[in-house]
């Protein structure tokens, strides 16, 4: 994957049309069934390549507008989940805040794939590189009811990271550019990670060749609190004992110090500095973020993106924000 210094990407999701689907915070609802359905998220699909290639960015997404959200996506092609009858569950350390998962009922394996025909369809309607996402396995952990594991986190984990393995090496035949696997609750336990988490992550990356990026973020803007509380140093630490060729952090809205990024030397990084809410923002403003990040990152090894999806944004806005990266990452390519 051959992309300028200082590029410009988005994290993956974007806003579905509403003629596609109604969404909630980070669940989409679609509007149509069947053949209608299909037809629907192809056509989004386009809208939103269109839509990144007209804003500039380097590395595209296909938006991930035929999921109805990031991980029950993934689970509806493996064995072992039912997405039915689901249980109320408190996840990424909220506390008594709960919401309905996923239950694992029997050993998980990946039945076919579930997102390699779509990387194929986002290949085939545009030239530029495209990123894929799948979510990590302690988030799978995290966001799921165990009823067939004893509660054996790290078995549930290792065997959620050969499923995921399977489908990046899938994606790698077929042409993706780039796999991002998304572990939020990477950043709420970190005692996790130190137990399982990395090595489940390394699990995820056998025999992958391609770039990979582990996203570190906070969630999508809610009207839940932030948990900036759980910082990067000892996550980075860690993490760097793995295999991951990149990370993709959250520095716009968390507001922290970029330094940290001297501990990932070497190693890519998604650095986000755009926030993914409604909140406004200014050129200048983002230009700022992204040179403080260049003190600690080479910048053949800076992509600047959002901290989080686009998806509970407007369409407009999302577009917006898309053009803002594309047009800070050019004035800095430019001042190097």
């Amino acid at each position: 994957m051959q992309l300028p210094s200082v590029a410009a990407t988005t994290v993956g999701s974007f806003p579905r049309p509403t003629w596609l689907a109604d969404t909630d915070r980070a669940r989409a609802d679609f509007r149509l069934v069947g053949e209608a359905l299909r037809e629907a998220q192809d056509d989004a699909t386009v809208v939103t390549l269109r839509e990144q290639e007209d804003a500039g960015l380097d590395l595209l997404t296909d938006g991930e507008q035929r999921r109805t959200g990031f991980i029950n996506h993934i689970l509806s092609a493996w064995d072992g989940f039912d997405l039915v009858d689901m249980k109320p569950k408190a996840i990424r350390r909220r506390v008594g805040v709960f919401i309905q998962v996923p239950r694992v009922v029997g050993k998980v394996s990946r039945r076919s794939s579930a997102v390699v025909e779509e990387l194929r369809f986002a290949k085939a309607h545009t030239s530029m590189p495209v990123k894929m996402d799948v979510p990590g396995p302690m988030t799978v952990v995290d966001t799921t009811f165990d009823d067939a594991y004893g509660n054996d986190e790290e078995a549930l984990a290792m065997d959620v990271a050969a499923a995921l393995n399977a489908e990046i090496l899938e994606l790698q035949e077929a042409g993706c550019d780039a796999v991002q696997i998304d572990e939020p609750a990477m950043t709420r336990h970190h005692e996790k990670v130190a137990e399982y988490g990395a090595r489940a992550l390394d699990r995820c990356l056998e025999g992958v060749t391609i770039p990979t990026f582990v996203h570190l973020c906070y969630g999508y803007p809610g009207v839940t609190a932030r948990q900036h509380m759980y910082e990067y140093p000892e996550l980075l630490e860690m993490l760097m004992e793995t295999s991951i060729g990149g990370f993709s952090v959250e520095f716009a809205r968390s507001g922290y110090d970029p330094s940290v990024l001297a501990a990932v030397k070497g190693r890519m990084v998604m650095y986000g500095c755009v926030d993914p809410s409604d909140a406004p923002e200014t050129r200048s403003v983002v230009a700022a973020r992204a040179r403080a990040a260049l003190q600690y990152v080479d910048p053949d090894r800076l992509l600047l993106a959002p901290d989080c999806g686009l998806m509970t944004i407007s369409r407009d806005l999302a577009r917006a924000k898309s053009q803002l990266l594309a047009d800070v990452a050019q004035d800095l390519r430019q001042s190097l």
